[in-house]
């Protein structure tokens, strides 16, 4: 199938089918598309916690505002975090990277301060989300990118250190029943040429 026709197909799925789990071969395959992601000059600032445990899973849920229910459907759920010290950034990660890209840090991201590097280490997060979600999507597996979680809270139940989570991702089969399918509900999206400029 073709790119075009999955980004056609794709969406977020609201109702999951309990009772069909993802195999361990999928879920191995995930973790390499997340491993692989890609980020600015290859800052790799990120954890990735996939979770299957129902115990866990519903921990989270409960601090998962409208989520819960998809979270408790759904057969895993992948939760995206940064690196929230600069100094554990810059001895474990930036330590390891060539010396174009630590210039480039040092001269274009690190005069930002704190919040700024902090700011710019979470947008590297939201690229490896696009490229799981379309990974997802090649491999017919349905997901449910959800900002409407406490940060805190998972922090706190995954016992986070030198990290904080970002938001999550609900992945699995839907239920045929899902209003939210492009078959039932057709997908709605700006009129090309409101979007799109060619010069």
């Amino acid at each position: 199938m073709h790119f075009l026709d999955i980004a056609k197909n794709r969406y977020s799925t609201k109702k999951y089918n309990p009772n069909e789990k993802l195999s361990e071969d999928i879920v191995q395959q995930l973790t390499q598309i997340l491993r692989l992601s890609p980020s600015s000059i290859n800052s790799q600032p990120w954890k990735f916690t996939i979770i299957s445990d129902t115990k866990v899973k519903s921990e989270l849920a409960a601090v998962s505002y409208h989520n819960l229910e998809k979270i408790n459907q759904a057969s895993h759920l992948v939760v995206f975090s940064a690196i929230d010290n600069v100094e554990k950034f810059e001895n474990e990660n930036l330590s390891q990277l060539p010396e174009a890209a630590v210039n480039y840090y040092h001269q274009l991201v690190k005069p930002l301060g704190e919040a700024g590097i902090r700011n710019w280490m979470q947008h590297q997060v939201y690229l490896s989300l696009g490229f799981f979600l379309a990974g997802c999507a090649s491999m017919g597996i349905d997901s449910t990118p959800m900002e409407g979680i406490q940060p805190d809270k998972y922090n706190e139940i995954l016992k986070y250190d030198g990290y904080t989570a970002l938001f999550a991702a609900a992945i699995g089969h839907r239920d045929v029943a899902d209003f939210n399918q492009p078959t039932l509900k057709p997908k709605f999206r700006r009129p090309l040429e409101e979007v799109i400029d060619h010069m």
